[in-house]
């Protein structure tokens, strides 16, 4: 016999923990491009290209990665 007040045979479950997510990370890269807002940065893959005697610069959205091309 155990010594311990207790009930045998009674198992414990494990208790976790649960947080809420933040707003940033629920809308995480979904609302600002979906709008319109895009966050663009020159694509350093292909730094430019010329096309037709002018430049040509290439930009990828780093949060939906949408490409966008400028000419100067």
């Amino acid at each position: 016999m155990e010594s311990g007040g207790g009930i045998q045979g009674v198992v414990v479950a494990e208790i976790i923990k649960f947080r809420k997510a933040r707003p940033v990370q629920r809308s995480e890269g979904r609302g600002l491009c979906r709008s319109g807002f895009h966050k663009w940065l020159a694509d350093n893959d292909r730094p430019f290209d010329v096309k037709q005697g002018g430049l040509v610069t290439r930009y990828r959205c780093a949060r939906c990665g949408a490409v966008r091309t400028e000419a100067r």
